[in-house]
């Protein structure tokens, strides 16, 4: 599950040299922890490109719960997620993501040598403009002494193919996401 992640200037000048063209909501300072409801950066297709646009993270449930992560196993036969899945995929940008421990301490997950996280992910429009949800699947062994699932991380190659080859979807919800870095700040030592 993806419940925070990180942006920094890093992710910010990343978008610049790889988008073909930029939503001037883009062209503000955002960086730090973005939380669910918050506007972040996002990587959308128009015209063959790769543009980049704000948007909302949750999509509001029948509920009115916030809905931020879907499971990449079963977004396509959830009602609320298969439309936005199969025609309006994205990629969100991010440093890092968090989670939390058993013993609710904060665990950041990151690419090795500081690349760029490109997590998978879907949008649609609502009244208030688009909103985005993070795909998530089983954690591999970098993540999962943490926590059982993880974003879908895709690679820089991918990112065309993700949201433009809509008879690869099946494929890219199937596969594993890359090792991270796992860092702690502070982690309980024993003494027994």
């Amino acid at each position: 599950m993806c419940g925070r992640y990180y942006v920094d200037k890093d992710v910010e000048e990343e978008l610049y040299r790889v988008l073909q063209e930029i939503d001037e909501t883009l062209r503000t300072e955002r960086t730090g922890d973005i939380y669910p409801s918050n506007s972040a950066p996002v990587i959308y297709g128009k015209n063959e490109k790769l543009c980049g646009k704000e948007m909302k993270w949750g999509f509001m449930g029948k509920d009115k719960k916030l809905l931020i992560n879907a499971r990449a196993e079963t977004a396509l036969e959830r009602p609320t997620f298969s439309d936005s899945v199969r025609q309006r995929r994205c990629i969100i940008p991010a440093r890092h993501f968090y989670e939390w421990d058993r013993g609710k301490q904060k665990v950041t997950f990151c690419r090795k040598q500081g690349k760029i996280l490109y997590m998978a992910g879907f949008y649609r429009e609502q009244e208030d403009g688009p909103h985005f949800v993070i795909l998530t699947t089983a954690a591999n062994a970098s993540v999962s002494p943490v926590h059982d699932r993880m974003p879908l991380i895709l690679e820089k190659e991918e990112m065309l193919p993700w949201i433009y080859n809509a008879g690869q979807v099946g494929r890219f919800l199937a596969k594993t996401s890359p090792m991270l870095e796992r860092r702690q700040d502070y982690e309980q030592m024993s003494l027994f």
